[in-house]
């Protein structure tokens, strides 16, 4: 399998986490659009130097992440609060009204966090260890832990007024 194969399959196997981190940094469809190709560039560009030291998804992550970061500093663009559309909030079907309305606030809470926190919170979510998203973020784990504990409390505020 030739170089550009393998990076079409690699992009292929987990164009869902690019999605995802183009959603969160973005507040419309064409923002998203084109944040989501900048990052394909980004990791076309940088693929030769990946070295298999880490996952290719943690790898992917932190190209993405820091890309989102990068893209959104040179637009001078910060994303006003919207709604999450109801495609990206993902609810199980047959949840009651209650558990989804406290989805909706969740997000609305994360959209106004900024850059670091969105990302620590999108990983934390993602289900990765404080391990993984140290590698991600470049914070050591410590500050990670520390980091995730003060978002929480923030939430924890912020949702109760809310």
């Amino acid at each position: 399998m030739g170089n550009s194969d393998a990076f079409a399959e690699v992009i292929r196997e987990h164009q869902g986490l690019l999605y995802k981190v183009s959603a969160i940094y973005t507040n419309n469809e064409q923002d998203r659009e084109d944040l989501f190709q900048e990052i394909v560039y980004q990791l076309w560009k940088y693929f030769d130097s990946f070295r298999n030291e880490s996952k290719i998804s943690t790898w992917m992550y932190r190209v993405a992440m820091n890309t989102a970061i990068t893209h959104l500093k040179k637009s001078k663009r910060i994303p006003k609060s919207e709604p999450i559309k109801e495609s990206l909030v993902s609810m199980a079907e047959g949840t009651d009204d209650l558990f989804q309305e406290r989805v909706r606030l969740l997000h609305r809470q994360i959209e106004k966090m900024n850059s670091l926190e969105k990302g620590i919170m999108l990983l934390l979510l993602e289900g990765k260890s404080y391990q993984e998203i140290s590698e991600i973020t470049g914070l050591n784990t410590s500050n990670v832990g520390t980091r995730i504990s003060r978002i929480k409390e923030k939430l924890r505020k912020n949702m109760v007024k809310s």
